[in-house]
């Protein structure tokens, strides 16, 4: 049966057709892609040529972006949506701002006692409900390793995030996972991350600390871990993981596994 969405998503991709050469250079230089299938690289092709037509990068000065970052930025933020429906789950924003350093953001926050603390904090992200995406250009050129670090995947779990409204560690689950089962897993292991900085700050945690500042902030880095180091977020949370593999419905360890099988690169753990 014809379509006009495939006819026309079929034009816009033969718009921007790019050279299989080009194509191989970007999954060639992040090592987070290793792995997957051949289908799965195709799919992964189109959905960051139509993310690059839906979405405006904008390059502060400074930054100075060529169509092999701009794919490799795509690429990243489309590889979480890899096994999901085409539901256009990145709606409520239409640019990505890329600042050439990190930068400062007015932060306020209210404390358990009712005062209002506002300060500018440095961040190498941010994401804006019904706003825009705002990345920092030496986060996003770290990005694609097996390291526990993506600033693209943390800032996008965060629109995810916002589908429900104000991000709060909620994004919008399938209709075969339960909203009780997946707070019950994150606020544990939310607060077992907490227990331990409280009584250490400087105690050294399985992931990120920055993890514990919200539950927001949880699924972002966890989401992060996920797909960039999945064997030390299934060692330190497995139910956490197990709870992101349902709603990615991707399995990245065992894809690393099969890696650290195959490649003696992959011999250690990352």
């Amino acid at each position: 049966m014809w379509s006009f969405r495939d006819w026309h998503r079929k034009r816009i991709l033969a718009r921007l057709a790019i050279e299989p050469a080009l194509w191989q250079q970007v999954l060639d230089s992040l090592p987070i892609l290793d792995g997957l299938t051949q289908e799965e690289t195709e799919r992964l092709r189109e959905r960051s040529l139509l993310f690059l037509h839906a979405k405006r990068l904008t390059a502060l000065p400074g930054v100075e972006l060529q169509l092999t970052d701009r794919l490799r930025l795509a690429a990243q933020a489309q590889l979480p949506l890899l096994h999901l429906a085409d539901l256009d789950w990145y709606q409520g924003f239409h640019e990505i701002v890329i600042y050439p350093d990190d930068f400062h953001s007015p932060q306020k926050h209210r404390d358990s006692a009712g005062v209002v603390h506002e300060w500018d904090g440095e961040h190498s992200g941010e994401a804006w409900l019904q706003g825009p995406v705002i990345l920092a250009w030496p986060g996003v050129r770290e990005s694609g390793s097996w390291e526990g670090y993506n600033l693209v995947i943390h800032e996008l779990a965060h629109k995810l995030d916002m589908l429900n409204g104000d991000a709060n560690g909620l994004p919008p689950l399938h209709r075969n996972m339960r909203i009780d089962s997946w707070a019950t897993v994150m606020q544990s292991a939310y607060d077992s991350l907490n227990r331990t900085l409280d009584a250490n700050p400087d105690a050294h945690t399985p992931i990120d600390p920055y993890a514990a500042e919200n539950p927001a902030e949880f699924f972002a880095v966890t989401s992060e871990y996920f797909f960039s180091a999945p064997d030390m977020l299934h060692e330190a949370f497995p139910e956490v993981y197990q709870q992101l593999a349902a709603f990615y419905r991707q399995d990245p360890l065992l894809r690393l596994q099969q890696l650290q099988h195959d490649h003696p690169a992959y011999a250690e753990p990352h």
